[in-house]
C-alpha cells in the first residue's frame, strides 16, 4: 500500500512550488520510508524520486532567502535515499547538487546545526569517488578544514560528520594527491594527537576513527606514505597505541592505526642474497624463469582485507565459481591415450599377481631384503596388527606380538565414530601447559608407561647429558670409508642404555636405508627424530588464540624500525654462506642439513628471539611453508621466539590453534621419543617483505608472511627439533616397508614391493602390491585370486604434506595386519599402492615441487617419462589397467590441507559442478552415476576425523591436470578422489578441539579401509559369501569387543559407544540384514540378523 503511494508523492513533489504543500510531502515520504524494508526506498529512485529531491533542493537553495524548514527534512532524505542509488552522484552532478551544497555549507560554517544537515548529504555525494573527485576540486577539503578544530566537547556530532566527509572524499586518488601536497598530512596527524591526548574516556572515538581513516586513504599513495613517515607518523602512531591496546572501548581506533602502521611499514627484500633456492641441480629441461605461484585449492580461505588486524577466528573459505569447467564436452568427453598403446605392455611386469603360478608366487615370498640391510634388522618388535588406537591413545603394548594370526583380535570396528567424545576430557590441558611439561607432572606419563621404559630420571644426572656428543654419534658421515658396523656400535649402545620399542621402526635397518637416499646436496648427517623413532603422544588441544597477539607482534615489528639500537642482527646459521659465522657461542645453534629439513637463515634479532627463514622448492624460488630443522645451545625455563618471516601462503591454521611440532632428545632418551605439539602466542600475518618486480620478471613484487611463535624448552642444553607437521621421510617409509615385508606371513598374505620407476634425483619410487594369497593352487582359487578388483591409493606426491605419509601409514598397517576386516579387504581386493609420488621433494625438505621446480600434481594430463616419471608411471599402471578391463573400484590421492579443519574427500561430478555454476544447459537430460558419494558418507559415519560437510565434487579449470581429476576423465574411475586432512585438527565429532597426533592420521589411514570395505558390502555386485563373512565376523566380534573396551576403561558410561549407522540392506538381492541391538552393558554393536 505504502509503496503504491510513493509515485503520486514524487509527481506532486516535482509540481509543487507552495511551502506547505512540499513539507507535507517531505512528512509523508519520510515517515514511508522510515519503515518497512529498502524496496519502498528502490521503487521510489526508479520513478525518479532522486530526481525530484535533488531538483527541489536546487531550487529552493537559489532563493533569495532559502527555507532551512525546507531545507533540512530535504538533507535527510537525501541522506537515506542517496544511499541506495548507485548513480545519485551522477544525478546530483548533472542538477548542480554539489555546488548548492557546497555553498549551503559554506554559509553555515558558524551555524553548527544547519552544517550538519549540509555535510549528511556531502557524504552520500562523496561515497562515488567521481563526484568526490568534483568535490575536491570545487574546494570541499579546504572547508571541511575550517570545521575540523582540535579537541572540543562542542558540536562534536557536526565535527565527526566532517571526519566521515573527509575521509569519503580522499578515497579518490586525486583527492589524496592534493592533500599530500597541501601538507594536510601533518595537520591530520596533529589533530589526532590532540583528540587522542584528551578523549581519555574514548567518548569520541569515532571522531579519532574518521581522522585515522583519511591518514589510511592518503596512504594508499606511495607519496602518502611517503609523507606520513616524513611527518613522524610511525612515531607518533606507535606511541599513542601503548596506552590503549587493553582498552576494548578504544578497539575501532587501534584496528586502523594498525592498518596504517602496516601499510606505511618500508618495503623491504628479505634478508637473502637471492630469492632463488639454496640448492639447485641439473635435471632434464629445467626450468629458468619460474612462474609466478599459482594458488592451490586449499588457498582460497579468505583473509579478509590484507591490512586488517586480523584477530578474529573466522576461517569461511570462499568459493570460487569462476573456476567451474561449464563445458559439458570437457567434462564428459574421455580423451584418448597420452602414448603408444603398445608402451602399456610395460606394466604387466607390475601386475604378476595376474600371471604367476601359484608356486612362484609362494616362492617369491622366501626371498628376504639384501643381507648387508637385514642384518642389522631387528624384527622382534612387529606387531602382527596395526596398532590399534582406541581414539589416539596406544594399544596394550602386550598386544603387539609377532605372528598369532589366530590370537583373539579386537577388529577396527571397534573404533568407528562415537555420538559424543569423553575419553579425550581428562588429556585436554591448558594451552599454556606445554604436552612435556605435563608429562614431567605425570612422573614418565602415557607413553613411558605403554613401553614400560623405566625412569632414567633418577639414573641418569642432568650434568652427565651431552645431546650434541649424542646427536654427532648419529650424525657420521656416509661415505664408503665409515663403516656401517662403527655407526651401528654406537646406536646399539645408546639403544641399549635407553631401551625402547617402537612398532615398525628399526634405527639400524633406518640408516642401511638413509646411506642409499640421494639427496641433491648430499647430506650427510641423519636426523635424531628420524632414526630413533617417534610414539604417538597423547591428544593436544588446539592452542586457544592470546587475544591482540598479532597486532603486539606488528608493533614489534614498527618497533625494530623506528627504534633499532636494541636489535644484534646476527647470522647464526646460513646454507648460503659456508666462511664460519660470528661466535654462536651465546645464542641458539641451527642445523638443517639432513633429509626433509628446511631452515635456510637463521639471524639473531635479540637475546632470545631470532628471524628464519625457510629454503624455497630446489630449482625454484617459491614455496616456502614446511620446516623442519634442529635446535641446541637452550637455556631453561626461558621463553625463546621464532618468526619465520618467509611464509608464503595467505593464511593459515595456525592462526586458528595449530601449533609447531617439537621432538626433544632428552626427552627420547628419557623414554619418551614423542613429537609433540608445542608453542604459544602464535600468530599468521602479512609482514613487510616483499620481492621486487624486477626479480620477477616485472611482475608485482610477492607479499611475504610471518609465521611466529613462542618456546619453552623442556630441558637445558638439548637438541631439540622443530617442524611444521609431523615429519615422514623418504628413508622412513622405505624401511617401513621393509618391516612390513617381514611381518606378514607370506602364506597368507602377497605382499610384493617393487620399483615403480627411478626419479630424477636418483631414488626408487615404490610401489607395494598388497592381497591375499589363494587358498590353494586349485583353479577355482586361482581365479579367484586374480579376478579380484583392484584398488589403487597414491601419497604424497607434494612433499610437505607429510600428514598425508602418516595417514598411508595407517593404511598399510592396516592391510597386512590380522584384523578380520583386513583379511577380508585383502581376501576381496588386490591393493595398488604408491606411498610417496614426490621421493626427491621429500628428500630435499621440498614444500610442493620436484626436483624441476614443478607440482607434479598439475603433470597429470601429458606427463613425460624423462620429466615427470612417477606421474608418467604412474598414469601409466592406471592406463594398464583400465586397458585389461581392471579399472580400480576407487582410487584416492592422500593429501594435506593447511586451510582447513577434519578430513575430507575432493571428488568428480559432472552435475553438481553444473549446478553449482548455474548452468541449466543439458543438466535435465544428462544421466550420472551418484555413486560417488557412497564411499564420503559411510567415512562420514565410520571415521571420527571425517566430515561429509567439508567435501566437495565440484571439477574445477585449475584442477584439470590433477591426479583426481584426470583419472575420473580419462580412465573413467567414477570414484576418483582427493583425501584431504587437516595440519590442524578437528572443529566436529569426537575429536572436536583437539589436533591430530600422529595416531589420529594412522586411524584415519585404517579407517578408510573400513570404508571400503562397508563400500563393498553395499555394492549390488557383493557376493553373497562376503555377506555371510562379514555377518560372521559382526557377530563374533561383539563379545571380544566388549571385553577389549573395559579392558581399556573406555566404558565411562552405560552409553559410551554407539555405533550410528545402520545399513538395512547391503544387498537388493539378499535378505542379509545389518541392524543395531543392544548389549548388557549399554554397547550398541552391528549384529547380524536373517530377515
Amino acid at each position: 500500500m505504502g509503496q503504491g503511494i510513493l509515485w503520486p508523492l514524487v509527481l506532486s513533489l516535482q509540481n509543487s512550488s507552495d511551502k506547505e504543500s512540499i513539507l507535507t510531502i517531505l512528512q509523508v515520504l519520510g515517515d514511508l520510508l522510515s519503515v518497512g524494508t529498502d524496496r519502498r526506498i528502490h521503487y521510489m529512485i526508479s520513478k525518479g524520486g532522486s530526481e525530484a529531491l535533488l531538483q527541489t533542493l536546487v531550487d529552493t537553495a537559489r532563493t533569495l532567502s532559502p527555507d532551512y524548514d525546507i531545507l533540512l527534512p530535504l538533507f535527510r532524505l537525501l541522506a537515506k535515499v542517496g544511499l541506495r542509488d548507485k548513480k545519485f552522484g551522477q544525478k546530483a552532478l548533472e542538477l548542480e547538487a554539489l555546488d548548492v551544497t557546497l555553498i549551503l555549507a559554506r554559509k553555515n560554517l558558524s551555524h553548527s546545526h544547519n552544517l550538519l544537515h549540509c555535510l549528511w548529504a556531502l557524504r552520500v555525494f562523496a561515497s562515488r569517488v567521481t563526484t568526490g573527485a568534483m568535490l575536491g576540486i570545487n574546494g570541499a577539503m579546504e572547508l571541511l578544514f575550517k570545521v575540523l578544530t582540535p579537541y572540543t566537547r562542542k558540536h562534536t556530532r557536526t565535527i565527526r560528520a566532517a571526519t566521515e566527509v573527509l575521509a569519503a572524499l580522499l578515497k579518490s586518488k586525486s583527492n589524496s594527491r592534493r592533500a599530500v601536497n597541501r601538507g594536510y598530512v601533518t595537520t591530520l596527524l596533529r589533530l589526532h594527537q590532540d583528540w587522542h591526548g584528551h578523549d581519555t574516556a574514548n567518548s569520541y572515538v569515532f571522531i579519532r576513527r574518521g581522522l585515522l581513516l583519511c591518514l589510511k586513504h592518503i596512504a594508499i599513495l606511495r607519496s602518502g606514505r611517503e609523507a606520513f613517515r616524513a611527518a613522524q607518523g610511525m612515531e607518533i602512531l606507535y606511541s599513542t597505541s601503548q596506552n590503549c591496546l587493553d582498552d576494548k572501548n578504544a578497539e575501532p581506533v587501534i584496528s586502523v592505526m594498525l592498518q596504517i602502521l602496516r601499510q606505511c611499514h618500508p618495503k623491504s627484500p628479505l634478508p637473502l642474497a637471492t630469492a632463488s633456492s639454496a640448492y639447485s641441480c641439473p635435471v632434464p629441461e629445467s626450468i629458468t624463469s619460474e612462474a609466478p605461484c599459482v594458488l592451490t585449492e586449499e588457498d582460497f580461505e579468505d583473509d579478509g582485507d590484507e591490512e586488517v588486524d586480523k584477530d578474529s577466528d573466522s576461517e569461511d573459505v570462499k568459493e570460487e565459481d569462476d573456476d567451474l569447467e561449464t563445458d559439458l564436452d570437457k567434462l564428459s568427453s574421455k580423451p584418448g591415450l597420452d602414448r603408444p598403446e603398445e608402451e602399456l605392455m610395460q606394466y604387466k611386469a607390475m601386475c604378476l599377481e595376474l600371471s604367476c603360478r601359484f608356486e612362484e608366487l609362494a616362492s617369491k615370498f622366501g626371498e628376504g631384503l639384501d643381507s648387508e640391510e637385514t642384518q642389522y634388522a631387528n624384527h622382534h618388535h612387529i606387531p602382527s596388527t596395526t596398532s590399534s588406537r582406541q581414539h589416539g591413545l596406544l594399544k596394550d603394548q602386550s598386544s603387539w606380538v609377532q605372528g598369532k594370526e589366530d590370537t583373539v583380535q579386537t577388529s577396527l570396528l571397534s573404533l568407528v565414530k562415537m555420538g559424543k567424545s569423553t575419553v579425550h576430557l581428562a588429556s585436554r590441558k591448558s594451552p599454556l601447559m606445554s604436552p612435556l611439561q605435563s608429562i614431567h607432572c605425570n612422573g614418565l606419563g602415557i607413553v613411558s608407561a605403554e613401553c614400560k621404559i623405566p625412569n632414567f630420571q633418577t639414573s641418569l644426572k642432568e650434568a652427565a647429558w651431552d645431546a650434541d656428543a649424542i646427536f654427532g654419534a648419529l650424525s657420521v658421515p656416509f661415505p664408503n670409508s665409515t663403516s656401517p658396523r662403527e655407526i651401528l656400535n654406537v646406536v646399539g649402545q645408546l639403544l641399549q642404555a635407553h631401551p625402547k620399542n617402537i612398532p615398525f621402526h628399526d634405527p639400524e635397518l633406518y640408516m642401511a636405508k638413509a646411506k642409499r637416499t640421494r639427496s641433491v646436496s648430499d647430506f650427510k648427517v641423519m636426523a635424531f627424530p628420524d632414526v630413533w623413532g617417534h610414539l604417538p603422544s597423547s591428544s593436544q588441544s588446539m592452542l586457544e588464540r592470546k587475544c591482540g597477539v598479532q597486532r603486539i607482534k606488528i608493533l614489534e615489528d614498527v618497533r625494530r624500525l623506528i627504534q633499532p639500537r636494541d636489535i644484534i642482527n646476527k647470522v647464526v646459521f646460513s646454507l648460503d654462506e659456508s666462511w664460519p659465522l660470528q661466535d654462536t657461542a651465546s645464542c641458539l645453534r641451527f642445523f638443517s642439513k639432513f633429509e626433509s629439513g628446511n631452515l635456510r637463515k637463521a639471524i639473531q634479532v635479540r637475546e632470545f628471539e631470532y628471524d628464519l627463514l625457510i629454503n624455497a622448492d630446489v630449482n625454484g624460488s617459491q614455496h616456502q611453508q614446511w620446516f623442519y630443522f634442529q635446535v641446541s645451545g637452550m637455556k631453561p625455563a626461558v621463553s625463546y621466539r621464532f618468526n619465520i618471516i618467509n611464509c608464503e601462503k595467505p593464511n593459515s591454521q595456525f592462526n586458528y590453534g595449530m601449533q609447531p611440532t617439537l621432538y626433544s632428545v632428552k626427552e627420547a632418551l628419557l623414554g619418551r621419543p614423542t613429537w609433540v605439539r608445542t608453542g604459544y602466542d602464535i600468530c599468521y600475518y602479512k609482514n613487510h617483505y616483499c620481492q621486487s618486480p624486477a626479480a620477477r620478471g616485472g611482475i608485482p613484487g610477492k607479499c611475504y608472511y610471518t609465521l611466529t611463535f613462542a618456546v619453552t624448552f623442556p630441558h637445558n642444553e638439548d637438541v631439540c627439533y622443530l617442524a611444521y607437521h609431523y615429519p615422514y621421510t623418504y628413508t622412513a617409509l622405505m624401511t617401513h616397508l621393509d618391516i612390513l615385508e617381514k611381518s606378514v606371513n607370506p602364506k597368507h598374505i602377497y605382499f610384493r614391493q617393487e620399483v615403480l620407476c627411478q626419479t630424477l634425483g636418483g631414488n626408487p619410487c615404490p610401489l607395494v602390491t598388497i592381497t591375499a594369497m589363494p587358498e590353494s593352487n586349485s583353479t577355482d582359487h586361482l581365479e579367484q585370486f586374480r579376478s579380484r578388483p583392484y584398488q589403487v591409493i597414491t601419497a604424497r606426491v607434494h612433499p610437505g604434506e607429510s600428514n598425508a605419509s602418516w595417514v598411508m601409514k595407517g593404511t598399510l598397517e592396516f592391510l597386512v595386519s590380522g584384523d578380520p576386516v583386513a583379511r577380508l579387504l585383502r581376501e576381496n581386493f588386490i591393493f595398488k599402492i604408491i606411498p610417496m609420488l614426490n621421493p626427491d621433494g621429500v628428500i630435499n625438505g621440498n614444500h610442493r615441487c620436484s626436483l624441476r621446480g614443478e607440482d607434479l600434481n598439475r603433470q597429470w594430463l601429458s606427463p613425460n617419462a624423462h620429466l615427470q616419471p612417477t606421474i608418467y608411471h604412474a598414469k601409466g599402471l592406471l592406463y594398464y589397467l583400465s586397458s585389461i578391463g581392471r579399472r580400480p573400484v576407487v582410487f584416492c590421492d592422500f593429501h594435506g590441507h593447511s586451510q582447513k579443519k577434519n578430513v575430507f574427500l575432493y571428488g568428480c561430478s559432472i552435475k553438481e559442478t553444473l549446478w553449482q555454476a548455474d548452468c541449466k544447459v543439458g543438466t535435465s537430460a544428462l544421466l550420472e552415476d551418484v555413486s560417488y558419494r557412497t564411499l564420503p558418507k559411510i567415512l562420514d559415519k565410520l571415521a571420527p576425523a571425517f566430515t561429509m560437510s567439508s567435501c566437495s565434487f565440484l571439477v574445477e579449470k585449475s584442477r584439470a591436470s590433477t591426479a583426481r581429476v584426470v583419472v575420473w576423465r580419462e580412465m573413467g574411475v567414477s570414484r576418483s578422489y582427493t583425501m584431504e586432512s587437516s595440519y590442524c585438527g578437528c572443529n566436529q565429532g569426537p575429536y572436536k578441539g583437539l589436533q591430530f597426533g600422529t595416531g589420529e592420521l594412522e586411524e584415519m589411514g585404517a579407517m578408510f579401509c573400513l570404508g571400503l570395505f562397508i563400500l563393498e558390502l553395499k555394492s549390488v555386485n557383493c557376493s553373497h559369501q562376503l555377506l555371510t563373512r562379514a555377518a560372521t565376523l559382526l557377530s563374533a566380534e561383539e563379545e571380544a569387543l566388549d571385553h577389549h573396551l573395559q579392558r581399556s576403561s573406555l566404558l565411562c558410561s552405560s552409553n559410551f559407544f554407539s555405533i550410528i549407522f545402520v545399513y538395512s540392506s547391503f544387498n537388493e538381492d539378499s535378505s542379509m540384514k545389518l541392524c543395531v541391538c543392544s548389549t548388557t552393558n549399554g554397547l550398541n554393536v552391528l549384529n547380524p540378523f536373517i530377515a
